[in-house]
Parts: C-alpha cells; sequence; structure tokens
C-alpha cells in the first residue's frame, strides 16, 4: 500500500496503483516458486540441497516482491513536494501546507480577486467631483476623520500608505493638495465610528468640535445617495448617474460621501457632497499570466470583485478576460444571491460567467462551494478575515502577502506579491510536479516488469536465476531511492501550461504511460533473454563473466532509460535543459560510479569478476542506444509538429 499521508485526489491515485502493483508482484512471487518447484530435480537431490533450493527460492520471491513495489514512490512524492516549495518561494509562493504544490496543479478554475491580484493596488485619486465648492470644506473634513488609513514615509523619505490603500489614495489627494489631514484629525473628536461593512457598502464617522456634531459618510454613490435628503449644488441624479457610469467605464472605483448635522441630538438632513474616481492600474504581467491560464492551460478565471458592474467589465476588458459583449459573463453579487443553488450550478456548467461584480465574501464562499459540487478543483484568492471561509472550503486558498493573519491562516499558499503571475505560476509548478512523479512511475515500472518477467521465465527455463537477490537489491536502491531523486529534481517546463487540467478521476498511470512502460520493458526482455539463451550455451568458465555482463547490461539498459524517462511528454531532446538537471545529472554519475564498484569489487556477494576496459566500453556504447532511439523518436514527434 502507498500512501503519502495526504488525503489528495493524487494520493488516492497512488493507493490505487500500490494495490494493483502489490496484486501483481505476489502473483509474480507465487508463479516463479511454482515454476522453480517444477523445474527442480527433486530425484537426484538430498534432503540438503533441497532445503538450500527451497529457501533460494522463498529468497528469490521475496525478492521479486520487494522490488516490485516502488517503494521510493512515497520518497519521490514528499521529495517532490518539498523541493517545489522550496523553488516556489523564490517566485513568492509561499506554501503553507504541502500537498498544495500538486494540487494547485490540478486547478479548473481560479476564483480572483481584483484589488492587488489584477491591479498594483496603487490607488490614485483620478478625478474629484464636488457638487458644492462651498462644501469642499467638508469633504476635506470627511476624507481626513472618516478614515483608518495613515500617511507615513519609508527609508528613502518616500510617502507610504499604512491601512486600507482606498483610503490612503484619498489622504494622499490632500497631501498633494497641500492639505494636513492630521490637522483635521487633531482638532475633532470621534464620537462614533461604524467600519466599512461590506454588506452596508457604506463607512461612517461621527465627529465633535466645539459642541458641534457631524456625521461624515462615504461609501457605495448609489447607497449613499439613497441616504441622502438632498444632493449639494445643482446636478441631479441623473447627472451624477451619467458621472459615475462614465468613471466606471474607466475602469474607476467610485466612492461617494455625505455628511449630516446633529444639533442638540436631534439628525438633520443627510447631504450628499461629491464624487470621487479613483483608479488601480491593471499589473503589467496580468493580461499575459490570464491568457496562458484561460487559452493554453484551460484554467477558467472568474473575479470576485466588489466594483460595480461597469469598472469590472472594463477591468476585465483590459485583461482580456471579457472579449466580448456576450450575456452572461456578469453578474451582481445579489442576482448571484438571488439564484437557487441549481440554477447556479447550470449557469456555472455554461462557462459563461466571468465575473460577479458588487461581490460580498458569502457570494465567494457560496461559489466555491457550487463549483466544487460540479466537480471542479477550486483556487480561490483572499487578503480579509471574511474571506477566510472561502479560503478553507478550496482545494487551494491562496492568501496574499498583505492579507490579514486570519486569511493567511485559512489558506495553503500566500501570494508573497499579491500577483496573478504568481498564481499561473504556481499552476505551473504544480503540473510539473505531477509530471515527475509520473516519470518516475514510468522508470521504475519499467524496472519491475522487466526485472519480474526475467527471474520468472529463467524459473521456468530451469537455469540459475540471471538475477541474484543481492543483485536485485542493488537494483531496487539505484532504480527506486536514487531514480526517485533524480527525477524529482527536475525543474519545471512552461510546456505544461500547454495542456488541459488533468481529471482528478484520472488513473494516474495514462495510456502513454502504458505503451512506453510495455514497450520499452518488452524490448529490454528481449534482448535479457536473448543473451541468457546465449549464456546456456557458453562453456562452464566463460559463465561467470557473462553472468556479470548480464547484470551490468541490465543495469545500463535502465540507466540509459533514466534519461528518457526525465524528459516523457514533452518531446524535448535530454540535452536542451541538461545544464539546468544538476540534480539529475549528479544522481546518474553515482548509479554508474556505485556499479562499477559492485562489478569489479562485489566478489561472491554480488556473484560478479571484474569486466576489462574494452569489456565496460562495449557494454556502456552498446546500451546507449536505448537513449538514440528515444532522441530519434522524440526529434520526429517534434518534426509532426511544425
Amino acid at each position: 500500500q502507498i500512501d503519502t499521508g495526504v488525503k489528495t485526489p493524487l494520493t488516492l491515485q497512488l493507493e490505487k496503483l500500490g494495490k494493483v502493483i502489490s496484486w501483481g508482484s505476489y502473483s509474480v512471487g507465487l508463479m516463479i516458486i511454482v515454476g522453480r518447484l517444477m523445474m527442480f530435480d527433486w530425484v537426484g537431490a538430498d534432503t540438503l540441497g533441497m532445503i538450500n533450493y527451497l529457501l533460494n527460492t522463498l529468497m528469490l520471491a521475496i525478492t521479486v516482491i520487494v522490488v516490485s513495489v516502488p517503494e521510493g514512490l512515497p520518497m519521490s512524492v514528499t521529495l517532490s513536494l518539498a523541493l517545489s516549495m522550496r523553488r516556489m518561494l523564490k517566485e513568492n509562493s509561499l506554501v503553507r501546507k504541502l500537498h498544495a504544490c500538486e494540487t494547485m496543479g490540478a486547478a479548473t478554475v481560479i476564483c480572483s480577486d481584483k484589488t492587488g491580484t489584477l491591479t498594483k493596488n496603487r490607488m490614485t485619486v483620478m478625478e474629484f467631483d464636488a457638487g458644492d465648492e462651498a462644501l469642499m470644506e467638508e469633504l476635506y473634513r470627511n476624507i481626513a476623520t472618516n478614515s483608518t488609513a495613515e500617511l507615513t514615509t519609508d527609508d528613502e523619505d518616500r510617502l507610504m500608505v499604512i491601512g486600507n490603500p482606498t483610503e490612503g489614495a484619498l489622504l494622499m489627494w490632500l497631501n498633494n493638495r497641500g492639505i494636513d489631514y492630521a490637522t483635521y484629525r487633531a482638532e475633532y473628536a470621534v464620537v462614533e465610528q461604524v467600519p466599512f461593512s461590506s454588506e452596508t457598502k457604506t463607512m461612517s464617522t461621527t465627529v465633535s468640535r466645539d459642541g458641534v456634531v457631524v456625521r461624515y459618510i462615504k461609501g457605495a454613490p448609489e447607497i449613499v445617495m439613497a441616504m441622502c435628503d438632498r444632493l449639494a449644488g445643482n446636478r441631479t441624479r441623473e447627472e451624477y448617474d451619467a458621472l459615475l457610469l462614465s468613471h466606471q467605464q474607466r475602469a474607476m472605483r467610485t466612492l461617494g460621501f455625505a455628511m449630516q448635522r446633529i444639533e442638540d441630538g436631534v439628525a438633520g438632513e443627510v447631504v450628499f457632497l461629491g464624487v470621487a474616481g479613483i483608479a488601480d492600474p491593471i499589473r503589467d504581467d496580468v493580461a499575459e499570466a490570464i491568457d496562458t491560464c484561460m487559452n493554453s492551460a484551460g484554467v477558467r478565471v472568474i473575479i470576485v470583485t466588489g466594483d460595480t458592474p461597469g469598472t469590472a467589465r472594463e477591468i476585465g476588458r483590459q485583461i482580456g478576460l471579457v472579449t466580448s459583449d456576450e450575456e452572461g459573463q456578469i453578474i451582481t453579487g445579489p442576482e448571484f444571491a438571488a439564484l437557487s443553488d441549481e440554477e447556479a450550478r447550470e449557469m456555472l456548467k455554461g462557462r459563461t460567467l466571468k465575473i460577479i461584480a458588487r461581490a460580498r465574501p458569502d457570494d465567494k464562499a457560496r461559489l466555491v462551494m457550487l463549483l466544487q459540487s460540479n466537480g471542479e478543483v477550486v483556487a480561490v484568492t483572499g487578503d480579509g478575515t471574511n474571506d477566510a471561509p472561502a479560503l478553507s472550503k478550496a482545494q487551494v486558498g491562496l492568501s496574499m502577502g498583505d492579507g490579514t493573519s486570519v486569511a493567511k491562516e485559512a489558506s495553503d499558499i500566500t501570494i508573497i506579491d499579491n500577483s496573478f503571475s504568481s498564481i499561473g505560476r504556481a499552476v505551473m509548478w504544480g503540473r510539473s510536479l505531477y509530471q515527475n512523479i509520473q516519470r518516475f512511475l514510468l522508470f521504475q515500472l519499467t524496472v519491475n516488469v522487466a526485472a519480474c518477467f526475467i527471474v520468472l521465465f529463467g524459473a521456468f527455463m530451469g537455469t540459475e536465476s540471471p538475477l541474484t537477490v543481492t543483485q536485485m537489491l542493488w537494483v531496487n536502491l539505484i532504480m527506486d531511492t536514487f531514480a526517485a531523486m533524480a527525477l524529482a529534481s527536475i525543474p519545471p517546463s512552461a510546456d505544461v501550461m500547454n495542456e488541459k487540467p488533468r481529471k482528478t478521476s484520472d488513473f494516474i498511470i495514462t495510456k502513454p504511460m502504458r505503451y512506453n512502460i510495455l514497450g520499452v520493458a518488452g524490448c529490454f526482455l528481449a534482448i535479457l533473454m536473448t543473451l541468457i539463451v546465449y549464456i546456456k550455451g557458453l562453456p562452464l568458465a566463460e559463465v561467470p563473466t557473462a553472468l556479470t555482463a548480464f547484470f551490468t547490461i541490465f543495469v545500463m539498459l535502465q540507466f540509459w532509460n533514466l534519461f528518457n524517462a526525465s524528459v516523457f511528454g514533452t518531446n524535448h531532446s535530454v540535452f536542451k535543459d541538461a545544464r539546468h538537471a544538476v540534480g539529475m545529472l549528479s544522481v546518474a554519475i553515482i548509479i554508474l560510479i556505485g556499479q562499477i564498484i559492485i562489478v569489479e569489487f562485489g566478489g561472491k556477494v554480488f556473484r560478479t569478476v571484474p569486466l576489462t576496459l574494452t569489456e565496460w566500453i562495449y557494454i556502456i556504447a552498446g546500451t546507449s542506444i536505448v537513449l538514440w532511439v528515444g532522441e530519434i523518436w522524440r526529434w520526429i514527434q517534434r518534426m509532426k509538429k511544425k
């Protein structure tokens, strides 16, 4: 039973594979026992000889069973995960839960925030439209006091924001006009403050000075205007609506401002003061990352944002997510909440939805669960405390580097630079990791099939076992443990982003892998069985050297096949990225040196005799045909694609 200790789709597939391998290895072991018992001369043997033969037969069968099971698989998985975790950190992805590396590669949907992930998170006030210039002072007070952000300077004396980026942009706007927000805060005492809520879409602060009490309000313009008794100045509601639409069509976040005087405990009229248009530029690399995920890698992207539909659509257009006026691409949070679960699932199956605007945290968590019920593997981003439910429910929760500690604790991976391009690279790492595990299985099972059937055929041919117990244990060590280290260290390839996401129900041994395992193992078996027949006809004095050569040829065939396995699934030349595969080359050198030492100094323990330099050259050069045949095949495949 193969178990990595983490119940993910990969682990379940490995457990299934473990059962198949265990059943196969026990069957082969039993057949070896039967074959050797059938071929033994029971009549002419003494009691001691029979006991010795039975013990050797049992040891051989047990060794075959041990060799058949890839004990290095859990190590290969864990090592691949650990190496990916370390390398992903260099690319701004801090993996908090080890299994998330691989699960990210199986993601079929990414539910992404907008601010900071798709944009630079450098909010700037682009336009400010006051209803009445006479009330500008009230606007300044609103911005200064109805806020939790602060401005400070960094080590290079550059002004920077602490706190909410939107509020920071407003304070920056005041600073650029020569207005010190701290002066207003010092003059006014806060009586009551109601923080911004995704439910109300507003924030209010009540302040007092010299007995004068004023309530300042800011938030979504349409909601703030609905709270007001009148609009300052001469603008009408229709004019404000047109202004808001203009801002939103240019991907600006809009904020409305209002005030209410409270005299002797009696609240006066609520007056709408004006509108701010705030822009957050798109990250330079986001459009390319979105295109790679959606059009090359087949990963669906859904933006979940609190922005208005107009702003969200423009952002979607700028990043290449929304490319037409097709209906159903954008839905608002309230509209989404109004759908029944069945209606929402059907809508999501259509794969038209790309943006949820005016979304609330509950909408994100519900979206995750509905997508999962449709069989999707969901990765979701979040940076706030309210995002924790969605982050914990998703197969992969992606918190932001500047997010809250609650969001980070609920997540599996923290994207340090907040960028969507880092999320795309995490998908690439996850897919490459899975591919490395498949390469290990491809290589290991080829070795196992060849070794088991050689011993099995040898048992029925009545010859001395072509491979001894100690030789098979050495093969098991180098082709299992060392191979696991070699193939786990292969760096990721961007080619994996040209494939569609795998289904979690797909067996880890794919059809091309089965053909390769059986085809290559069959060729090796034919070569080796031919050698066995040849060895049977040799004079007794030449048999030890021949068996040593047979053992070495077997190992070298697998040695060269290790290089073929390292590029399986890419059709790349083995030599293309050789300079980046230091770990792979190091392990290959260790295997070669280890084989030379065992042959030259193994003696009776490994049933070997020293080989001459000429014999070594012939064996190494002759078996290298495995590599060259693989190179020719991959070259042909590359030519077909041109």
